[in-house]
């Protein structure tokens, strides 16, 4: 009777949320978002389709908690006594987050209330208001912010996606750069393509971030 409960204690941590949120995650990155199921996860983990059911009910809980999970560890490495360092290492945390994990990219996209999203604005908005942003002009620019964050980053993650090489990547954004400049001959626009051959998304991403602190900063 002892070695039957102690094998069902171990069976039980070894079957924990925590343990099938890390399982989930595991198979969106081999898999992505389509390669999720149940059978799969169950395979994964060698179990039965009951021992996941006991703990999540769904395939979109499963997405929600990975998706949070992955935000969790970005959000709890932003510990900087200086609130500007903090919020761009949260975007770039954020940014370096779903370049990794492309489809948290696409789940943040879904529900703006769901856990992970609410991470993010409350880590935000906690900086915010540590550099001295009243109430309403917070809101305003934790919208801001965040919807720049995770938009671009999406927008990043999916162009590496397309070019998961160096050589696939300089191909297109060549390619991109000509279709630009031979779309308008407004000088801009040809400025901005001739840019584009060479930029650097995360910098890019970084100066966004910049711009959003400068104007946050100026208003307050």
């Amino acid at each position: 009777m002892t070695i039957r409960t102690a094998r069902n204690t171990r069976r039980s941590d070894a079957l924990s949320r925590e343990r099938i949120v890390e399982a989930t995650v595991e198979v969106l990155d081999a898999t992505g978002e389509a390669g999720l199921t149940v059978r799969a996860l169950t395979a994964h983990l060698s179990t039965g389709r009951g021992a996941i059911y006991h703990h999540v009910a769904n395939k979109e809980e499963l997405l929600a908690a990975a998706t949070d999970d992955i935000v969790g560890r970005v959000t709890a490495g932003t510990g900087d006594d200086d609130p500007e360092r903090a919020i761009r290492a949260l975007a770039l945390g954020i940014f370096d987050a779903i370049d990794a994990h492309p489809w948290v990219g696409t789940q943040l996209s879904r529900e703006p209330w769901q856990p992970a999203v609410f991470r993010i604005w409350k880590s935000v908005g906690s900086q915010l208001q540590r550099l001295g942003v009243p109430g309403p002009a917070r809101a305003d620019a934790g919208s801001a912010l965040v919807n720049y964050v995770l938009g671009a980053a999406a927008q990043y993650a999916a162009g590496a996606r397309r070019a998961t090489s160096d050589a696939d990547r300089k191909a297109y954004l060549e390619t991109l750069a000509a279709q630009w400049a031979q779309h308008d001959p407004d000088p801009i626009v040809q400025d901005a393509a001739s840019q584009l051959r060479e930029h650097d998304d995360r910098e890019q991403f970084r100066a966004g971030v910049d711009i959003f602190l400068t104007g946050i900063t100026a208003r307050r």
